[in-house]
């Protein structure tokens, strides 16, 4: 009796918990919870695809699993998590901001335009202008997690091609940011800046217009079916992500120029490093780790959105659907009122629905 009589006390402490967050923290929750689960279960393909993308010729010779075998042999298991500390110190915050702004920003939009119409675009522009915002708040943390994965450390006695000069190797996220930004202040926290919010727009906002357009069309009793969320966010992270690969390569670049060798041509700005990498490495090596990629973004994308809506029904987030139901339970309940009482004429009361 005792310990049940603890454990309602505990779920009861728990409710109020619940019941006293406004949903913006419910959201910012909810979201950095999903990204965080999401990064970590696809890290060890993460790291190797950052390692296809700037250390081109050093493991494109060796392939797929042989990048993941020479990675274990120099490095062991934990090279895999090599850099998912900042991966995931960024990616919290970043899922957060992102899930939260774009429910703020589809409000917003609602608002204050009554009369758009709730389908695909909203989502579509919701979820761009989330996506930039996000990457703004986050993106010194995208930078130091790339320089940490670039990095190829083996034991003392092993000799790694490529390996970078000792006074370049970062020992950890904050030594990372100390000499980023003593080397080159500010600006340099942000190098690649530009290609990732090229890149955030289009593809966040088709991220969320794919996965809500897919949903749109799974049966009521269905939308809440964890299989179901995985398909429409697997397919949505795919299709999302294709549009936009080349820019992603172009950003790892831009952030690892500085640490690769001195007659390494100056990578400026975004434009001209796409057409530098397509001139000088072929227009494939736009699309390099791209396979790779597809491992990666169907199970993240995918746990990241079904994390997502599970956490908003713990947290008692309406969905879309039932904050559409709501408001139109409210509004039917008050024009019956007004009717009833007959305080003014149903001929005057215009009801616009969701």
């Amino acid at each position: 009796m005792g310990k049940k009589g603890e454990e309602r006390e505990m779920g009861m402490f728990i409710d109020g918990i619940i019941e006293s967050m406004p949903l913006f923290a419910k959201e910012l929750v909810a979201g950095g919870v999903a990204g965080g689960l999401a990064k970590t279960a696809v890290a060890p393909l993460e790291r190797v695809k950052i390692l296809f993308q700037t250390r081109r010729a050093e493991f494109h010779s060796v392939g797929l699993f042989g990048s993941f075998k020479k990675i274990a042999k120099t490095e062991g298991v934990m090279g895999f998590y090599r850099g998912n500390g900042a991966s995931v110190a960024r990616i919290v915050p970043y899922a957060a901001l992102h899930y939260m702004a774009y429910e703020q920003y589809r409000r917003w939009i609602i608002d204050s335009f009554p009369d758009i119409t709730r389908g695909p675009v909203l989502d579509l522009v919701a979820g761009s202008f989330a996506g930039g915002t996000a990457v703004l708040f986050t993106y010194p943390l995208d930078l130091v997690r790339t320089r940490l994965a670039y990095q190829v450390v083996g034991p003392p006695k092993i000799s790694v091609k490529g390996v970078v000069n000792a006074e370049q190797v970062y020992t950890g996220i904050l030594d990372c940011f100390s000499k980023t930004y003593k080397g080159s202040g500010l600006r340099g926290l942000y190098r690649g800046v530009a290609p990732s919010l090229y890149g955030i727009f289009p593809y966040a906002g088709l991220k969320f217009y794919f996965y809500e357009e897919m949903k749109r069309h799974v049966p009521d009793d269905q939308k809440k079916n964890i299989m179901v969320n995985l398909v429409c966010g697997s397919v949505a992270g795919l299709l999302g992500q294709t549009f936009t690969y080349p820019l992603d390569v172009v950003r790892r670049q831009m952030q690892v120029q500085r640490l690769l060798a001195s007659n390494s041509p100056e990578l400026k700005g975004t434009m001209e490093t796409l057409i530098m990498i397509a001139k000088n490495q072929g227009w494939k090596q736009l699309f390099s780790g791209l396979s790779i990629n597809y491992l990666k973004v169907v199970p993240s994308v995918a746990i990241g959105f079904t994390v997502y809506d599970m956490m908003k029904s713990s947290l008692r987030v309406p969905s879309h659907d039932e904050a559409v139901i709501k408001v139109q339970g409210a509004l039917l309940h008050l024009y019956n009122s007004y009717v009833i009482t007959d305080q003014i004429r149903p001929s005057n009361l215009c009801i616009q629905f969701i």
